[in-house]
C-alpha cells in the first residue's frame, strides 16, 4: 500500500487517504453491502496507521452513509436492504399526513439502444445497449408517478423481467441484491411541464395536465452513474419536499 503525502492542491490528511483506500475496497466488492468490514484494529494493522486515524476515516464514511455502525456488533457496509423506507430518495410527500406506503407496478421492460443524451448521462457510448423499465408508483394506492428508467447494459447484463418482479419492482434493492450495486447519491433536475398521451392516461388525468418532471441520475461507488430516471409526478395531492443541511 502506498500512501500519498501531497496532491496538486497540497497536503492530503492521512485519515482521508485511509478513507479513500477503504472506499476503493468497497468499489471492488471486497466487502459487500450489509456485510461487516474489519475492525478498527485490523484496518490499522492492514494500512499501518494508528487506530485513531482509522476511526476518523470510518466516522467520515459513516457520515456519508457508506457504512453503518452498530453498537457492540461492529461497522457494516450500508445496504438499501436494511433501510426503513423502500424509496430512500423519493422526495414526493402528501400534502396532508405522512407517506406510509408506496406500491410499484411494472408497465413493461425493454432492451434498447441508448440515445446520445441518455448515454452521456450514463457515461457510455451513444448507441450502447441498455434497458428501459417503465413503472407506476402509487403512494397509498393512488397512481401518482409515471417513471421511465434507463440502465446501461453493463453492469446490468443479466437483468430480466422476472428478476424485476421478484423484487416487486423495487429497483435499488434489486441493484444491490442481484448486482452488488448500491446507490450512494442522486442528482435531480425538477421542472413543471404540460403532458399529453399515455403518461396522463396511466395517471388518470386529462391531456395537457401539469405534472412535475424529475430527471435523476443515480451514482454508485466511485461516483459512477448507473441509472437515468425520468419521473412525471401528479402533484394534485402531493408536493416535492427536500431537506438541505
Amino acid at each position: 500500500m502506498e500512501l500519498l503525502t501531497e496532491t496538486n492542491n497540497g497536503y492530503v490528511p492521512l485519515y482521508r487517504q485511509i478513507k479513500r483506500l477503504i472506499t476503493d475496497a468497497l468499489v471492488t466488492g471486497e466487502w459487500a453491502p450489509g456485510q461487516p468490514i474489519p475492525s478498527e484494529i485490523e484496518l490499522a494493522q492492514r494500512y499501518k496507521v494508528s487506530q485513531g486515524t482509522v476511526r476518523k476515516a470510518i466516522s467520515e464514511l459513516a457520515s456519508q452513509k457508506l457504512v453503518v455502525r452498530h453498537q457492540g456488533k461492529g461497522t457494516f457496509v450500508a445496504s438499501h436492504l436494511n433501510e426503513p423506507t423502500k424509496f430512500p430518495f423519493l422526495r414526493l410527500a402528501p400534502d396532508t399526513g405522512s407517506l406510509v406506503d408506496v406500491d410499484a407496478d411494472l408497465i413493461d421492460f425493454w432492451r434498447i439502444k441508448l440515445d446520445e443524451e441518455s448515454a452521456a448521462n450514463l457515461s457510455v457510448a451513444a448507441g450502447s445497449t441498455g434497458w428501459l423499465i417503465r413503472r407506476i408508483l402509487a403512494p397509498e394506492g393512488a397512481e401518482t408517478i409515471y417513471e421511465e428508467i434507463r440502465l446501461p447494459g453493463q453492469p446490468f447484463d443479466i437483468v430480466d423481467e422476472k428478476t424485476i418482479l421478484n423484487h416487486n419492482c423495487m429497483l435499488y434493492s434489486m441493484y444491490e441484491a442481484e448486482f452488488g450495486i448500491r446507490i450512494l447519491r442522486v442528482e435531480e433536475r425538477v421542472k413543471a411541464v404540460l403532458v399529453e398521451g399515455e403518461i396522463v392516461d396511466r395517471l388518470g388525468l386529462l391531456d395537457g395536465s401539469p405534472l412535475l418532471r424529475v430527471d435523476r441520475v443515480a451514482y454508485t461507488y466511485g461516483d459512477h452513474p448507473v441509472e437515468l430516471r425520468r419521473s412525471y409526478c401528479n402533484t394534485s395531492n402531493h408536493h416535492y419536499q427536500n431537506q438541505i443541511i
